[in-house]
């Protein structure tokens, strides 16, 4: 069944090396609005919705998960349309109870993440929402983000930073969860789609292609991991910079949250193990 599409993508000006081109924010229906991520908190982006908005009522606000980039505008925007904003919940829901423990341990991820985000109504995995004549799927999909949800029109995805088809995903403990997040591709991949919509850049046109890819992209990473462990232990920087050889400078820390992310996992799994006491950001692992 093909679905009618967003009739409008916003992109806003936060291009990055993060962020790609910038934010998209789509805004579905015609006799009333819904918007989904509605961006960073920048005055000319929240004028372009509103200008797309008109006159009409915006039902809701949904966002797929609270990093600023993407919930930043929403109580602003909700102020000014009287819209709710939904989303699974606030930055730390869904977070497992191992990632909890790192937190409490001191690890902090936290790249964007918006503390203040407060969602006027949870939404729950595998919810039907009936919106501007519009009905969405709710798919929780953590990993990225533990909040992180993707929104199903038919066979078409709303995938958030999930799947984004100019860039892999950022999994940064403790907001990021190896485990959790090729359990999210995983369940995608179990469905046919037509086409994913993400966060950042151009759509997604072979969307089971690049669940495939995306799952050996880290397999392999994992692979790399293991085998650099087994010439020796090693910190998480360390192994980035062995596996990582042509890494621009400005993306080695976030290469580096992906492989403690690896590591997480696979101490998780006795495949490695932490030696020895410290922060785990700096901690040497060995393979079991």
């Amino acid at each position: 069944m093909v679905m009618p599409l967003p009739l409008c993508t916003l992109r806003a000006d936060n291009l990055g090396p993060f962020t790609g081109a910038g934010t998209n924010t789509y805004c579905l229906g015609q006799a009333t609005k819904i918007i989904v991520d509605p961006g960073p908190d920048m005055p000319a982006h929240l004028a372009a919705i509103l200008a797309n908005v008109g006159r009409l009522e915006v039902e809701a606000i949904l966002v797929t998960h609270a990093h600023i980039d993407h919930s930043g505008l929403a109580m602003r925007l909700s102020r000014l349309t009287g819209a709710p904003i939904l989303a699974f919940g606030d930055a730390r829901a869904g977070m497992s109870a191992q990632m909890t423990a790192l937190e409490a341990e001191g690890i902090a991820g936290g790249e964007g993440r918006d503390d203040d985000f407060a969602p006027d109504l949870c939404l729950t995995d595998g919810q039907i929402l009936n919106l501007a004549g519009i009905e969405i799927e709710v798919i929780h999909t953590p990993g990225h983000m533990s909040n992180h949800i993707c929104l199903g029109l038919g066979d078409t995805l709303l995938s958030g930073d999930h799947v984004m088809a100019w860039s892999t995903s950022l999994v940064s403990p403790p907001d990021g969860d190896m485990a959790a997040y090729m359990a999210s591709l995983h369940k995608l991949a179990q469905r046919t789609w037509r086409r994913f919509l993400p966060g950042h850049g151009l759509p997604v046109e072979d969307p089971a292609a690049r669940l495939a890819a995306l799952i050996q992209h880290r397999l392999g990473r994992e692979a790399s991991v293991l085998a650099a462990l087994a010439q020796g232990p090693a910190t998480a920087e360390a192994l980035t910079k062995t596996i990582y050889t042509d890494l621009a400078p400005n993306l080695h820390g976030a290469a580096t949250r992906n492989v403690l992310a690896h590591l997480i996992d696979l101490q998780a799994r006795a495949k490695v193990a932490r030696l020895g006491p410290g922060a785990l950001s700096a901690a040497t692992f060995g393979l079991c």
